[in-house]
């Protein structure tokens, strides 16, 4: 008796694992998915208002990472004040009109086109600056790889700023095409003055931030109703 009642007891706890372990499984399967705005086969349909907390997340990471490296950099590798002073000027992103202040941005139309434009011109000079830093031993590689990190972050929030956008054509709250954007390689300019590391992540840290704040505007705007 007492070893029939252990078997009952050992195929339970084998029903109870298996169900756990393919709980897990489906749990795996359903957090790989690719996310999406229209909502295809394979692919989780987000909502606007969670588009754009996922969004916003990416961005508040990006601009920790470039203002922990700016800081690291500036702590290392501090240049001259009056050199500070002309960094501004040397931002090949000064050529994309930006609004000034909260509620410059809260009337601009065109608010998401500013947000892409600012990404699609730093995908070419932050693989610059992770392949710069990979290839000096002035940087270690906790630097290097954070610079990677930061770049990959960039390109998935473009990527996840192109959802968003998909997301409102869809409901007919943009009718603009992302087709005629300016890419990265006519911004920064492939000959001229080099810019230094620290010179790169100076102005990429103004423009993370820009990024952040034009964000957290445009979901206030789009979708007041959640966490504005």
């Amino acid at each position: 008796m007492e070893g029939y009642c252990q078997t009952i007891l050992l195929l339970l706890l084998l029903s109870v694992l298996f169900v756990a372990f393919l709980c897990m499984d489906l749990c795996n399967v359903v957090s790989a998915m690719p996310i999406c705005a229209f909502g295809h086969t394979g692919c989780q349909l987000l909502s606007l208002a969670d588009l754009f907390d996922r969004v916003i997340q990416h961005s508040a990471r990006m601009h920790g990472l470039s203002s922990d490296l700016h800081s690291e950099l500036e702590k290392d590798f501090l240049p001259g004040k009056n050199h500070i002073g002309s960094l501004y000027r040397k931002c090949h992103t000064s050529s994309i009109l930006t609004p000034n202040g909260k509620e410059t941005a809260q009337k601009l139309a065109d608010l998401t086109e500013v947000i892409l434009k600012l990404l699609m011109a730093w995908k070419y000079p932050l693989s610059l600056l992770h392949e710069s830093m990979s290839h000096q031993q002035a940087f270690n590689s906790f630097i290097s790889s954070k610079a990677l990190e930061m770049s990959n972050i960039a390109l998935d929030l473009r990527k996840g700023v192109e959802k968003v956008m998909e997301k409102m054509q869809m409901l007919g709250m943009i009718s603009n095409s992302m087709n005629g954007y300016t890419s990265p390689e006519d911004l920064f300019p492939a000959s001229g003055e080099a810019m230094s590391e620290y010179e790169l992540l100076y102005c990429f840290r103004r423009d993370s931030d820009k990024v952040q704040n034009y964000l957290k505007i445009l979901k206030c705007r789009i979708v007041p109703d959640h966490g504005c």
